[in-house]
């Protein structure tokens, strides 16, 4: 699988993927995938061949679209996905108005530029997470996320690198009370 040419990507390492994959469970029972910050797809790829269901990869650079576009020609990847050259926020609005729920969110936003705060807001906001989704957090390891956050609560940490940590949430939706 390539990269995306130049040095606006971090790709994750196949050390880190493999061992992420491991903890969240090797193998999907399907499952719905949203790849935001996709950069080569690598993390959308590696999830569908482990068995999700549909993955949407989602990244707002052209570089990046056309490369997660060769790897999955390259890896003779056929059906099952939806590849969108859009900012985050904006393709999180557009999957909510299109009713669209996922089971796990990949978030790998370049480091120090994009508000994981924001980004779990707006997946509240437009209502595109299943019960007991997963987000699962690539960020650097000096970034201390919080033990919960909304309605998210801290299933593990695991610290790769120097550069490189993994935070991975459930997300715990409320029941309405309002009947």
């Amino acid at each position: 699988m390539k990269a995306v040419p130049g040095m606006s990507t971090r790709p994750t390492t196949d050390k880190v993927k493999e061992s992420l994959f491991h903890r969240i469970g090797p193998f999907f029972d399907g499952g719905q995938v949203l790849d935001l910050f996709a950069g080569s797809g690598g993390l959308g790829i590696e999830a569908l061949s482990r068995g999700a269901e549909h993955v949407v990869f989602v990244d707002a650079q052209s570089a990046a679209v056309k490369t997660i576009h060769n790897n999955l020609k390259t890896l003779k990847v056929d059906q099952n996905y939806d590849v969108f050259r859009q900012d985050a926020f904006r393709a999180i609005k557009a999957a909510g108005k299109q009713d669209r729920q996922f089971d796990y969110v990949f978030l790998d936003p370049p480091y120090g530029k994009v508000s994981f705060d924001k980004l779990f807001e707006a997946l509240i906001d437009h209502k595109v997470l299943n019960v007991d989704a997963m987000i699962i957090c690539e960020h650097d390891p000096n970034d201390t996320l919080p033990e919960s956050q909304a309605l998210f609560e801290k299933e593990h940490y695991d610290k790769y690198s120097n550069t490189i940590a993994v935070t991975v949430y459930r997300y715990e939706k409320q029941e309405d009370t309002n009947v």
